[in-house]
């Protein structure tokens, strides 16, 4: 049934055309001022009484209505003191019953009126209604200019409880569109949450958004849509957590869990309109939903988001570089990097260089050294394009670089090739020095890649200067500082410094140092010092088990296992072959398919002169990884001893191999100088001893990483 709306459809834009009331023209003529705040009362009630009295001759309309209509002509001269001044004479909570019983009587859907059935006079007409409902929405905009946002609030509030009496279970579609009370509602519904977050009663803005969305209000699908955005905005970026009421939990254990899941779910409707068509496209509630699935961890979801918006929307290059961000955060920099050479390649050669792309794949490619020639691709194409708006990458690009480089030396099967990617590493983060002098990544890098060359006392110096940046708090400084030292043979120095440091770390960098200090004790032969601090270490991971992030645990998985892999190592050298089998047993529950549980486990067949089962182990560890080099060298030992002249050419094959891929191994070099004195080479066997001598004399504990 259509709204029985009577008489002039009154808009806030236009002006009634009456003439000018009494009231009116003493307010100009008193020099009100609708901007100070000033909140006394500047007009007598003789005034008032005159201006009432004018708008009721003229118009016919009872007290409420003159002074909403007088309230409103005040607030579009922008007369905000004086507005208030009016409405406030208005009996509000006396109207509020009748309004509610008019709007029920004259909205009445069924079987139509008799002649006899006649609406009572008593019942106040639409026009009304909606006249005086205009009146509370001028009186809580009036507020919200003065700033009193909260008694502005209150005041749309009334017009809600109102029209919700009088509509428990909504709107019925059947109430005409241009309706004034169907006008003046709709803008209740989008003036009151922001009323309330502005007064930061975030709370009640959450709730009022809720009360909109759960009954139909015959809001418009743009409309609607707008408030789900708006109440996503809120429950992510509010910082007040609000559960649903147990009215609104009607779906059971699918029931959102909480600001974040309320959210997800608002934006994945949005997201189902888009692509539906109902909607246009949204920047905004992509980005809320970009920051909702990353603090959730999310990033797959995010990446198929990403994956079905349409051509256009993104550029072709930026929609791969997001892609990849997407997928590199899932922690699958295998699909990242092939999406981020597509930005790189021919297809994209006639387009801008995408620079920040190029960057990103830099920085992935360095953190594998099976991707570092990619990586210096990368990093070089980012030198070489950046343009001044740009300038600034250069400097990273110049450190990634130097870890690619860094990274490619390590895996060179050319000496000369080898030399060059070295000299080069260092060149690159020197210049990147220029830049970003005071960068602690860089500091570290620089630390890292002195040390793997042996240039012991820079790696100290930047080691240092590293650790006092980041104010003593980072791990993997203190293990570094520790490996330097012990690469020094300042093995009490490298423990002090692991005192200090487990007194400083937070609980994941406690356990690693705590088993760096363990092998620093093995090191100095000390073996129940550190079984004992392999003991704590275990104890700690056992206590910390209960669930966090995926890296988090997948890093105590590794540390567990190295711990059990350095027992068993303990035990095979004292002779406890039992103890030392039990503990590779554990290293293999917790990875069975890990070289080196297969390696340790090689090692106590060797022990115990079992070379057979021995060689089995360590070609099972070569199968899981082909460029193993303690298995490799270790084949080669096993070799050696079996005292076969035949098989000396194949152990130094092993070795060989083992030096290609890692030239400072002194048990490589030690053991192709016993080869050469069974040979007869005596000379050569010299020359083999005394690199072994000098590369073991500078060799840390554990690899550099």
């Amino acid at each position: 049934m259509l709204c029985a709306c009577s008489g002039e459809q009154f808009k806030f834009e236009d002006a009634p055309q009456s003439p000018e009331s009494l009231a009116t023209r003493d307010f100009s003529a008193s020099g009100l001022s609708s901007r100070t705040g000033d909140w006394e009362p500047k007009l007598d009630d003789v005034q008032v009484d005159e201006a009432e009295s004018t708008l009721k001759e003229a118009l016919s309309l009872n007290y409420e209505e003159a002074r909403a209509l007088l309230g409103r002509l005040e607030y579009q001269r922008g007369n905000l003191d004086a507005a208030l001044q009016v409405f406030q004479g208005i009996d509000i909570k006396g109207l509020t019953p009748r309004m509610t019983g008019a709007i029920v009587e004259r909205t009445r859907q069924g079987k139509p009126r008799s002649k006899g059935d006649v609406i009572p006079s008593s019942v106040m007409s639409m026009h009304s209604v909606s006249l005086l409902l205009e009146a509370i929405l001028l009186k809580a905009k009036s507020l919200e200019e003065l700033g009193h946002f909260r008694d502005a609030a209150k005041e749309c509030n009334i017009i809600l409880e109102v029209v919700e009496a009088a509509f428990p279970s909504g709107m019925r579609e059947g109430i005409a569109k241009d309706c004034k009370l169907l006008e003046v509602f709709h803008k209740v519904l989008e003036l009151l949450p922001n009323l309330w977050k502005k007064a930061g009663f975030l709370s009640e803005a959450i709730t009022t958004y809720r009360r909109v969305l759960v009954k139909p209000w015959n809001l418009d699908p743009l409309r609607i849509a707008n408030v789900q955005k708006d109440l996503a905005a809120t429950l992510l970026y509010g910082g007040v957590e609000t559960s649903l009421p147990a009215h609104l939990q009607v779906w059971g254990s699918a029931t959102p869990n909480g600001n974040m899941e309320e959210a997800i779910l608002l934006l994945l409707m949005l997201m189902q309109k888009v692509a539906y068509g109902e909607l246009k496209w949204d920047a905004d509630i992509m980005d809320h939903l970009t920051f909702a699935f990353t603090v959730t961890g999310q990033f797959e979801l995010l990446a198929g988001f990403v994956e079905q918006a349409l051509p256009g929307i993104y550029e072709r290059a930026n929609r791969w570089y997001l892609l990849a961000l997407c997928y590199a955060a899932a922690g699958r920099n295998k699909v990242a990097l092939n999406l981020l050479k597509k930005v790189s390649g021919q297809s994209e050669a006639k387009h801008k260089p995408h620079i920040p792309a190029s960057l990103f794949g830099a920085k992935l490619s360095s953190q594998d050294p099976k991707h570092a020639l990619y990586g210096i691709t990368f990093a070089r194409n980012v030198i070489d394009l950046a343009d001044q708006p740009n300038e600034h990458f250069k400097g990273q690009a110049h450190r990634f670089l130097g870890v690619c480089y860094g990274n490619a030396a390590r895996v060179s099967i050319s000496d000369s090739e080898r030399a060059l990617f070295h000299k080069e590493s260092l060149a690159s983060l020197n210049s990147a020095t220029l830049n970003m002098k005071e960068d602690p990544e860089l500091v570290f890098n620089l630390s890292l890649e002195n040390a793997v060359q042996r240039n012991l006392d820079v790696a100290f110096d930047n080691a240092m200067m590293y650790s006092n940046m980041v104010n003593n708090d980072s791990g993997r400084g203190w293990r570094l500082l520790a490996l330097i030292l012990s690469a020094d043979h300042r093995f009490k120095d490298a423990e002090t410094i692991l005192e200090f440091a487990l007194d400083e770390a937070g609980s994941l960098d406690q356990l690693e140092l705590l088993r760096v200090r363990a092998v620093l004790q093995i090191a100095q032969e000390q073996p129940k010092q550190a079984i004992e601090t392999y003991r704590i270490l275990l104890s700690l991971i056992q206590a910390q088990r209960e669930p966090q992030s995926d890296l988090e645990n997948e890093a105590k998985r590794k540390i567990e296992m190295a711990a059990w892999q350095d027992l068993a190592t303990i035990y095979t050298k004292v002779g406890l072959w039992r103890d030392a089998e039990i503990c590779v047993n554990k290293a293999k529950s917790v990875e069975l398919y890990s070289p080196k549980s297969w390696h340790t486990s090689g090692l106590l067949f060797e022990a115990q002169s079992l070379y057979k089962e021995a060689l089995v182990s360590f070609s099972i560890a070569l199968s899981i990884e082909p460029d193993y080099v303690p298995s490799i060298v270790s084949t080669a030992i096993v070799l050696i001893r079996l005292g076969n002249q035949s098989s000396l050419p194949i152990a130094r094959s092993f070795l060989m191999n083992a030096l290609r891929l890692e030239p400072m191994n002194h048990d490589a070099w030690r053991n192709l100088g016993l080869i050469a004195k069974m040979e007869g080479s005596s000379e050569q066997a010299v020359e083999y001893f005394q690199a072994a001598c000098e590369l073991e004399m500078s060799a840390p504990v554990e690899a550099f990483k």
